[in-house]
């Protein structure tokens, strides 16, 4: 993980601080932008992913950049209305629950572009979605939770009921289902309607994992940001209380971002939104701006599952040919995962 926890963050609806550093390549003149939710920089999840495909465009183009961090919902139109003003040339806002506020600032500023992660509904000339078909990972990742469960009995949960939630979700639960059929099993999945209306209350997180485990779920997806790391702390608890039970991440590697029990996370759901953010941004470099989504999927890499790390040998051999096959399938087209809350491409 980076420690971004150390870089001049510029405060919410503050005038955004310019970094400093870099390639001193030619395109010094062209200034990018990005504006957090309010799970911030260092939440490992979607936020420091899109914020470290920002810095990576810096050292490569030699890009200027600012960057504003929210603290709340409040804070999404003045910070990104802080970006038209400093003058930026792509701005990138992350998150669904961003979208308001960078329609209103498109719409105000036509000649000004920006990029949205996780959010298709703005159709404006200046605005170019960033976008993932995440169900095709989760369901991978479904079919190794229930392929490796000991009990029979998995569990995932959202933070909020939107879309770029549920999508994980979906495809988890289908993953499963998939399972099932396909080795005439029976494994559960526990709550695939529960949220707990909150990234980042951690404490929410760890009570309904708690739960889950009470109920026999030894391997648990959280769907919820920051709030997955009180799912892990009580994964770490009930692992150091004899019982085996793991989970799976999101978004990015969970076994290279989050903070505790790494070793105890059976694989992640990855959304490459930092490449994606790189490659938005170089395309505006080079004049090539389109408000055209980007669509990540397991074809072009922009979704896909992590490694198992330390949980290798937990995860039987034939659950592991099973899922490169899967996956083959489904980049054919041979499988279709229809989610609810897939793009629609």
């Amino acid at each position: 993980m980076l420690g971004v926890s150390a870089l001049l963050l510029s405060g919410c609806g503050a005038a955004p601080e310019e970094e400093e550093g870099g390639s001193e390549a030619a395109n010094s003149d062209f200034t990018g932008c990005i504006v957090s939710d309010a799970g911030g920089w260092d939440d490992r999840s979607f936020n420091q992913s899109s914020y470290e495909g920002l810095m990576a465009a810096k050292d490569s183009l030699g890009i200027e950049t600012r960057d504003a961090e929210s603290q709340a919902p409040t804070d999404f139109t003045n910070n990104v209305d802080s970006m038209v003003q400093a003058g930026c040339d792509l701005t990138v806002t992350v998150g669904f629950l961003l979208s308001d506020a960078t329609k209103a600032a498109a719409e105000a500023n036509p000649d000004v572009n920006f990029a949205i992660v996780d959010d298709n509904a703005i159709e404006l000339d200046n605005v170019k979605p960033i976008i993932y078909d995440t169900a095709q990972a989760a369901f991978l990742a479904g079919y190794v939770a229930a392929g490796s469960s000991e009990t029979g009995t998995v569990a995932t949960y959202g933070g909020m009921n939107i879309p770029t939630v549920t999508i994980f979700m979906e495809g988890f639960a289908q993953g499963v289902e998939y399972f099932n059929k396909e080795n005439g099993a029976d494994v559960k999945v526990l709550g695939a309607d529960s949220f707990v209306d909150s990234f980042d209350n951690r404490a929410a997180g760890k009570t309904l994992t708690q739960n889950f485990i009470n109920e026999g779920a030894d391997v648990i997806m959280p769907v919820a940001g920051p709030v997955g790391l009180g799912t892990m702390e009580a994964v770490v608890e009930a692992n150091e209380g004899g019982k085996n039970v793991r989970a799976v991440w999101v978004d990015s590697d969970g076994y290279e971002t989050a903070e505790i029990g790494k070793e105890f996370i059976l694989t992640s759901v990855m959304k490459l939104m930092g490449d994606a953010v790189e490659d938005v941004i170089t395309e505006s470099v080079d004049d090539n701006f389109s408000a055209e989504p980007y669509v990540g999927t397991l074809e072009n890499g922009g979704v896909d599952l992590a490694p198992f790390h330390d949980q290798e040998a937990n995860v039987p051999e034939d659950v592991k040919s099973a899922v490169e096959d899967l996956k083959a399938k489904i980049i054919s087209g041979e499988i279709t995962i229809e989610a609810e809350s897939s793009p629609k491409q």
